[in-house]
């Protein structure tokens, strides 16, 4: 006789218990059918996310340990491979034939009263987590799967709420590496904050499609994907469905995006002119260092508009470089024309004025041969010989590279002394930079080539820089290649501070306004900011709302009791009341104000101006991206009725602090 481990029989025991796991695998497939189907957060085993309503990639990810179950699956595969399509019709109708199946068996079982009340009846497969390999998580319905994912994505809001707008609170991040971030840039946080939770990571995932599209705007799509979820959460509560509040998300979105474009009170048309360029990126500098706007975006405006090529479309925020050297304060800022590199020279010589720069990827020392040889020297003539054959060798190529009319040798190997000792003689000035990225960025810069050998540069290979010097800033030596602003191609902005901290915070700021420049190269019109535009989207989409029929109605209304959050967020961030400030404001646009905004610097009494007045502008594109990309990412979370996580890869971590080495 034969000894196994498990061993079921019968009706109860076998044929009932695959029918059950099939059909739990069936009715997990059936609400994501057809168009309105519901998605699916499936995490595998690596912790990759996937939210979906495909039945191929979810049946691939859920790996369906339950023999009957794999039974489906594989029909569902071969589905696959011979259609491309169908997946889910393959396991859904197996599982209604089964299904169909269990009702006919019991019929012609009479007898299954009397089954079920004796001793060793056994138990019908409990749900879907007992088709998946040990260790699944299953979560289900609104309780378990929608509410959920709705209160991780509401703390991960709130928390960013108060760091929004001028008057926002730092938070103190410690990474993993216990490296201090002290900022109120929500880019920054949550890329710190290593958020693990997968509804939460959509919005994260969101934000960073923002911050690559627009470089700004990151804190709006969370803090109002955030608004709309905790929205959807009473009307979830109220009998809505998800799919009905998704529909009105959508209507009201599109009815946003139509009004926006009426909203805008300005437009930059020359993105050439320093002043309206100032204008347009002086709020997104406020944001990040409030007090410091008008100096650092003066800067700003005068590195980007320095460099601009012909084509104003083709703006690389790359071509605008940030060097932070601690010391004096911020107003000893400035914008140098070119780049500069914090170290010294190799040689003896510090300054060239009008230079000729060649550029090497390689080493400027004494070629040494791939393989080791064996040199036998019988005589000291012949060790002398030996000597000066290299030395004469190495002389002559430096005296060729400074006969081609080069006066500065950039290098990203090392400098010997030899070499050092040959171009002090031929006056050529030696900088040295280990970054391969520097290099490349330099050679754009003074329209270099950079060769791979050490051999003398034609005349289109070297670069030119009005000034190469030596300086020192603070207690700091810096190398600084220098040129003619209307021939310089990078422009380095030159930062002072009293802390490493503030100084990261400030070139924060100064990416977020070099990124609203490149917006206004694409687009450069803005609506007011302050609020105001939320505000005027708000009253305008309930009043859509008000004239729509069905379900709709009320989600479209969330929706805009959802874009409220922000002129509130700057009030309370102020220290105001919110809904007074906010009564206030409807009022204003209700008789056709529809510039006035919050007023940072006003109090309970004058709480509002004209933003246009003020200068307060928020870039066109960074609100419609973000209200794209906010609804989007709140319709992904509340679209998916169950989550389905594998036991993580890998054996158990290593207890903190353990070492083992001493075992």
């Amino acid at each position: 006789m034969y000894c196994c481990r498990v061993y079921y029989s019968g009706l109860e025991e076998a044929v009932y218990r695959n029918i059950s796991a099939c059909k739990q695998l069936s009715h997990t497939l059936r609400t994501a059918y057809g168009p309105n189907g519901m998605n699916k957060m499936v995490i595998n085993h690596l912790e990759k996310v996937f939210v979906t309503s495909d039945a191929a990639t979810i049946i691939r990810e859920l790996e369906v340990e339950h023999p009957a179950a794999q039974l489906l699956v594989q029909a569902s595969e071969i589905q696959d491979q011979e259609v491309g399509d169908g997946t889910n019709f393959v396991i859904i109708f197996a599982g209604a034939l089964l299904e169909a199946s269990e009702d006919l068996l019991r019929m012609v079982a009479p007898v299954k009263k009397d089954l079920e009340k004796m001793a060793l009846h056994v138990p019908k497969v409990p749900g879907l987590a007992q088709m998946l390999k040990e260790g699944a998580r299953y979560y289900s319905g609104l309780e378990e799967a929608v509410y959920r994912n709705i209160s991780a994505c509401k703390q991960l809001s709130h928390t960013l709420r108060t760091a929004y707008g001028p008057n926002g609170m730092n938070k103190m991040v410690i990474n993993h590496l216990e490296k201090v971030f002290v900022t109120s840039d929500a880019a920054t946080i949550i890329r710190e904050l290593e958020v693990e939770h997968p509804a939460a990571q959509l919005l994260v995932q969101a934000s960073e499609i923002q911050d690559q599209e627009v470089g700004d705007g990151t804190n709006f799509v969370i803090i109002f994907a955030g608004a709309l979820l905790e929205a959807s959460e009473d009307l979830l509560r109220m009998g809505l469905t998800p799919s009905e509040i998704v529909d009105g998300y959508e209507l009201a979105l599109a009815k946003a995006l139509e009004i926006l474009p009426s909203l805008t009170c300005y437009e930059i048309k020359d993105v050439r002119d320093v002043k309206e360029v100032s204008n347009g990126i002086r709020t997104s500098i406020s944001s990040k260092q409030y007090g410091n706007e008008d100096f650092l975006t003066d800067l700003i405006a005068g590195a980007c508009t320095s460099i601009i090529p012909g084509k104003a479309t083709s703006f690389n925020v790359d071509h605008v470089r940030v060097t932070k050297i601690l010391g004096c304060g911020i107003n000893s800022s400035k914008v140098i024309q070119g780049m500069v590199f914090k170290r010294g020279v190799e040689g003896d010589i510090n300054k060239k004025l009008k230079a000729k720069i060649a550029v090497y990827t390689c080493a400027v020392d004494i070629m040494q041969t791939e393989t080791k040889g064996t040199v036998l020297i019988k005589t000291a003539a012949e060790l002398l010989d030996f000597s000066k054959g290299e030395e004469s060798g190495l002389e002559g190529q430096i005296k060729a590279i400074a006969d081609s009319g080069a006066d500065v040798v950039v290098a990203g190997g090392k400098f010997g002394d030899m070499a050092l000792h040959y171009l002090n003689k031929y006056g050529v000035m030696a900088v040295r930079l280990n970054s391969k990225w520097d290099l490349r960025r330099l050679s754009k810069t003074i329209g270099a080539t950079a060769l791979p050998r050490l051999t003398p540069p034609t005349k289109e290979e070297l670069g030119y820089a009005d000034s190469v010097a030596v300086d020192e800033v603070g207690d700091t030596s810096v190398v600084v290649f220098e040129n003619e602003a209307l021939e310089s191609r990078i422009a380095t902005v030159l930062i002072r501070g009293s802390s490493d901290n503030y100084m990261d915070d400030v070139e924060r700021a100064i990416d977020d306004g070099i990124n609203t420049f490149k917006g206004i190269t694409r687009d450069g019109r803005f609506v007011p900011g302050g609020g105001a535009c939320e505000v005027e989207l708000a009253r305008q989409v309930a009043s859509y709302g008000d004239g729509l029929p069905g379900m709709d109605q009320y989600a479209v209304k969330r929706f805009a009791t959802a874009l409220e959050v922000f002129p509130k967020a700057l009030a309370e961030n102020t220290g105001l009341k919110a809904n007074e400030i906010l009564s206030k404001l409807y009022a204003a646009h209700e008789e056709g104000k529809k510039n006035f905004g919050f007023d940072i610097e006003g109090d309970s009494k004058s709480p509002m101006k004209d933003m246009l007045e003020a200068g307060v502008l928020d870039l066109y594109l960074t609100k419609m991206w973000g209200l794209k990309y906010a609804t989007a990412a709140a319709c992904t979370v509340l679209n998916v009725d169950q989550i389905i996580m594998a036991k993580r890869a890998g054996g158990p971590r290593a207890p903190a602090g353990h070492n083992s080495d001493d075992e």
